[in-house]
């Protein structure tokens, strides 16, 4: 064991390895240095990476006051400004909100590296009157988006605060973004603003979304409707006989139900909010329910799109074939509100590699996973990306019992964040 890996040892508490495989981790850091130079690279890490594991307190804070800066969904601008000054305080000085309102704080390289994204979602599912203060009892918190992604904002801080506080210089750019519109009805609005405006000059992109020691590789894609049925309606004793928009959507649920689906790949569907009538006593003259359809597989969903769209139609048709005495036809609609292309990071992706490299050099076990998040879109735009994992355990998302708990080592996922970044973009000596 050299001295280099003692002092990783004893000082990061990590399991880092003596030799990294060419072109991944700290080989790759010293992008542009000498032949030879790069094996000194782990040594001027070594500050800033035991900065992250002493400072865990701090990041937990700043956890914690995120999170209490109510964000629903398309009212993210006081988080948004909050985040701004944050950034700011971290020592980032290049910082701007954009025509959609996300926060983007620029750390420029000094050679000729890649630009990364680093980011994390402000948004949050939980309406403007929701309870945000958060609850601490040992090393577990409790709160309205304390995990999701309250929890990925702070690392973003973190990562931001060491690398200025260590001096360390990359080639590479480091773009530190705070997006809105991830969640719900969102449609991810935020990450494509972000990609219309700057998508030519980002390589790369990470969200620090996902949970535990993930590396989500596989964007879940979806498509989301708002089905819609309508008619006269009428009075339930006199107009008996009527077709009924609520009778309708009834027999389109039920219809979404019994399709079969593919395990592999994983595609499911979900009627979710179901809306409509009246009157206990009055034939429904409009009824609605929102349709989500997901899968890993572009094939599968469009698939599933088509077969959900036929069996609806036809359910409406059985309806209006129930009652052959009258000549009332029912109208369906179909209106989208929000489509998430699915994709997937190549398993040779160079991004890839230095995240799983990044992790087993710091004693982690990265677990892949799929999930739905801000990566979806640059994947689909043929842009490496991913999610990765916040630390911790983390339970109940959105729901107001969501928690965190960063548990005896939470600080890993800082250190990891700030790893896989630094081995993208590379060291500037």
């Amino acid at each position: 064991m050299d001295a280099v890996e003692a002092q990783l040892r004893r000082r990061v508490g990590t399991a880092w390895r003596a030799v990294v495989p060419a072109g991944l981790a700290f080989t790759g850091l010293a992008l542009g240095a000498p032949a030879g130079a790069a094996q000194a690279a782990p040594r001027a890490l070594v500050p800033m990476l035991e900065s992250l594991r002493s400072t865990n307190e701090w990041t937990l804070a700043q956890q914690v006051a995120i999170c209490e800066i109510p964000a629903p969904p398309f009212a993210e601008a006081a988080r948004a400004r909050d985040f701004s000054e944050r950034l700011r305080a971290a020592g980032l000085t290049d910082v701007r909100t954009d025509t959609a309102g996300n926060v983007i704080a620029r750390r420029p390289g000094t050679g000729n590296g890649p630009t990364l994204v680093l980011a994390a979602h402000l948004d949050t599912v939980f309406p403007e009157s929701t309870d945000v203060r958060v609850r601490r009892t040992g090393t577990r918190f409790e709160g309205p988006g304390i995990a999701d992604d309250c929890r990925g904002l702070a690392i973003l801080l973190a990562v931001a605060r060491g690398l200025e506080q260590s001096r360390i210089r990359t080639a590479g750019t480091i773009l530190f973004v705070g997006t809105v519109g991830e969640e719900g009805l969102g449609n991810l609005r935020g990450v494509r603003n972000l990609f219309h405006e700057m998508g030519d000059g980002i390589d790369a992109f990470i969200t620090v979304d996902a949970s535990g020691h993930t590396v989500a590789h596989q964007a879940v894609g979806s498509m989301r409707y708002r089905v819609r049925v309508s008619g006269p309606g009428g009075h339930s004793w006199s107009d008996f006989g009527t077709p009924s928009a609520a009778h309708a959507l009834g027999r389109a649920v039920a219809a979404l139900a019994d399709l079969q689906v593919p395990a592999s790949p994983r595609t499911t569907f979900n009627a979710g909010v179901v809306r409509g009538g009246t009157s206990i006593n009055a034939i429904a003259a409009e009824a609605s329910f929102d349709l989500d359809l997901r899968s890993i597989s572009p094939e599968a969903l469009a698939e599933l799109d088509g077969r959900a769209r036929t069996a609806i139609r036809q359910a409406v048709a059985a309806e209006e074939a129930r009652w052959p005495e009258s000549k009332v036809r029912l109208e369906l609609s179909f209106d989208t509100l929000g489509v998430r292309p699915a994709g997937m990071l190549a398993d040779t992706a160079r991004l890839l590699g230095v995240t799983t490299e990044s992790a087993r050099a710091l004693g982690i076990r990265p677990q892949p996973a799929a999930i739905s998040s801000d990566a979806n879109l640059p994947l689909s735009l043929g842009v490496p990306a991913l999610a990765l994992g916040i630390g911790g355990t983390s339970r109940g998302e959105h729901s107001l019992e969501e928690s965190y708990d960063d548990g005896p080592d939470g600080w890993r996922a800082v250190q990891w964040a700030a790893l896989v970044a630094l081995s993208y973009v590379g060291l500037r000596r």
